[in-house]
């Protein structure tokens, strides 16, 4: 397959991004920083940030005095310019985010859904229920929206069609036009690991970084794979799908149906399967949902009084995620990695030390000695906010100021 050449128009569009990534970071800021920062010349800054003006993207805010010449103007993200929503579908909910067109978030709704409907009629109505919601929280109607995101898990895109493909359910272009139409805005779709990546591009530790991996700790693992500033999306768009690599030789059962994946140990199930082994009579070794087995974890870690089987759990989950990191290492080599994911908020600081300890110990080489291995600094919910902004960037692909690079909008 040829590589795509780049052409002017990516290279202003990728200025047009230093230039946002420079105000986000700054959340004010001049001309003249936003020059020393991302090292675009003056003119190009300049050129940049007035057309961002004009678009309403970017607003100027007041006047500074300086000691010689013209006041200097402050810039910021205009927050009022509109809104955009990330929906986030996973196996056990759906949740919406409202954010303002400066990435704030203002909103957000969520309900339950049951692992078991596997009727994709049923998520398009609970997609819609939580848009529904999040609006009427936010105050605002359909027309102040920019644009709706919503994040599908093993979202792929082939020759044939679009098709979305998770385990035990399958939608077909049908559904995906039944979403649409209820949805009824701009819309734009995602696989989840690569709009992790996508937020923590914009908003977190990946905007210093030209190689990365952010990781999503949950019911499922995955890696959201950044090389060379770019998110790495594979010919189905489902490069990253790291949890489902091997782990263990004919290991446990993984619910793809091989043995010995990586999900299968450090997967939030994979976790509790864990205490079993260690305590099968344990008291949280049978609570029936997965959310308030990792709290309750989090929780017994944190008292006053140690778990044994709990501390070991919890070692060896360590164990098995930085042994699994230190096969992506040697694939990817990349100069940070960040954990996210609820596992992560409640866990993430109990598993780091040992996880990193056995990364460096168990990637070939070197290749460890100097990797950043960080819990993720983009809090809340980082796929609702990867794919809000997928949202805000199909936005700002219409009004022609950035090259698109979302894989289905519809």
């Amino acid at each position: 397959m040829a590589v795509p050449r780049r052409t002017s128009r990516d290279i202003r569009s990728e200025s047009r991004l230093d230039v946002l990534h420079a105000v986000l970071s700054a959340g004010e800021t001049t001309r003249n920083e936003i020059t020393r920062s991302t090292g675009l010349s003056p003119a190009t800054v300049a050129t940049v940030v007035g057309e961002l003006i004009s678009e309403g993207i970017v607003a100027e805010t007041k006047l500074t005095a300086g000691r010689v010449g013209r006041p200097t103007a402050t810039l910021v993200m205009n927050a009022a310019r509109g809104r955009v929503v990330g929906i986030d579908v996973a196996e056990t909910y759906v949740r919406a985010v409202m954010f303002d067109a400066a990435l704030n978030q203002v909103a957000s709704a969520e309900e339950p859904r049951d692992e078991h409907d596997l009727d994709p009629a049923s998520v398009v109505e609970s997609i819609g229920r939580v848009l529904d919601n999040v609006l009427a929280e936010g105050g605002v109607t359909r027309d102040a929206v920019l644009g709706v995101g919503v994040a599908l898990p093993g979202l792929v895109q082939g020759a044939s069609g679009v098709s979305v493909v998770v385990p035990h359910w399958t939608w077909h272009k049908v559904d995906l036009e039944r979403l649409r139409e209820r949805v009824g805005l701009p819309l734009s779709i995602d696989n989840p690991l690569k709009v992790i990546a996508t937020a923590e591009l914009w908003l977190g530790r990946g905007r210093y970084f030209s190689s990365m991996v952010t990781i999503n700790l949950g019911t499922g693992v995955g890696a959201g794979i950044v090389l060379e500033g770019r998110i790495l999306r594979g010919a189905t768009n489902s490069a990253g799908e790291w949890g489902h690599s091997l782990l263990v030789l004919d290991g446990r059962e993984c619910r793809c149906g091989r043995h010995g994946c990586v999900e299968a140990y450090v997967g939030a199930p994979g976790i509790q399967q864990t205490l079993r082994e260690i305590e099968p009579d344990h008291p949280l070794a049978d609570l029936a949902l997965q959310r308030d087995f990792i709290l309750s974890m989090a929780e017994a870690a944190d008292g006053p009084e140690p778990d044994p089987a709990v501390q070991e759990t919890i070692a060896r989950t360590a164990r098995y995620l930085g042994s699994a990191l230190a096969d992506l290492v040697a694939v990817i080599n990349p100069e940070l990695v960040t954990l996210t994911g609820w596992t992560t908020w409640a866990l993430g600081e109990h598993l780091l030390a040992a996880a990193r300890e056995r990364l460096v110990e168990q990637a070939p080489g070197r290749s460890a000695h100097d990797l950043r291995l960080e819990v993720s600094t983009v809090r809340g919910n980082s796929v609702a906010t990867g794919v809000a902004i997928i949202a805000l960037e199909r936005f700002l692909s219409d009004a022609g100021l950035l090259t698109s690079r979302v894989p289905i909008a519809l």
